[in-house]
């Protein structure tokens, strides 16, 4: 049975991230203004940031969300830095950087993030390392747990992964956040998301954060969408 919004208790809200893949600040906010009982979390990634930036992230705010920074940050250790630094600064709470990179890029990541947000007298941020894509089903065994004990390493606050991934990522770094994207409710659409997971399926193998995006965006009924996941995760 649906979930009415009234009914959406803090602690479902703080598990739901909303993908907002619009290049359009107007209509992404029309969506999170639609959706904010039921999402905690706001994920603004390449398409949104790129044409909004940071008034992006004050937006969200401004509705009542944490902001998620979804730029997979990879380059030289400065550039990281500096970057990092700027959007914790301006309000965003959790923001990936590729695993990929080595651990001088990433600890340059993690340490600018949180200075920014401390410099601007904001809680402490979440750096997320992003282990193996989703859309990825070809990734060599050994690279999940190298990118997870490197996001240990480097004191981040948590990984991104896959559903598939979770037992293997908690295994290694117990404490960190598990943030899992490619959730998708039976009979949707998996787009393209070669592994993907129902909700009940990341949350009962340890997933903290579950990023949803188009099963619920791109449906005709938004909340009703939504809805259902609430019920599925009650």
């Amino acid at each position: 049975m649906p979930v009415d919004a009234a009914d959406v208790p803090e602690a479902i809200r703080s598990k739901l991230a909303l993908v907002l893949d619009f290049d359009d600040l107007v209509p992404a906010l029309r969506m999170a203004r639609m959706l904010q009982p039921y999402f905690g979390v706001a994920k603004v990634g390449l398409e949104l940031f790129s044409a909004a930036g940071p008034e992006a992230i004050a937006s969200l705010n401004g509705l009542g969300y944490d902001v998620f920074i979804d730029l997979k940050l990879l380059d030289i250790p400065t550039t990281v830095n500096k970057a990092a630094k700027v959007l914790g600064s301006v309000g965003a709470r959790y923001l990936t950087l590729h695993a990929r990179g080595d651990a001088t890029m990433l600890r340059a990541g993690v340490e600018g993030f949180r200075e920014g947000a401390a410099l601007a007298g904001l809680p402490e941020p979440f750096p997320l390392a992003v282990t193996v894509l989703t859309s990825d089903a070809g990734a060599p065994p050994h690279i999940l747990p190298a990118r997870v004990a490197l996001a240990v390493e480097t004191h981040c606050a948590g990984v991104v992964c896959a559903a598939a991934d979770l037992r293997e990522a908690r295994q290694i770094a117990p404490r960190l956040i598990k943030v899992v994207p490619g959730i998708r409710p039976d009979g949707s659409d998996l787009n393209d998301q070669a592994r993907s997971a129902t909700p009940r399926h990341a949350l009962d193998n340890g997933a903290d954060l579950l990023v949803i995006g188009r099963p619920v965006t791109a449906s005709d009924d938004p909340v009703a969408a939504i809805e259902a996941i609430v019920a599925e995760m009650s």
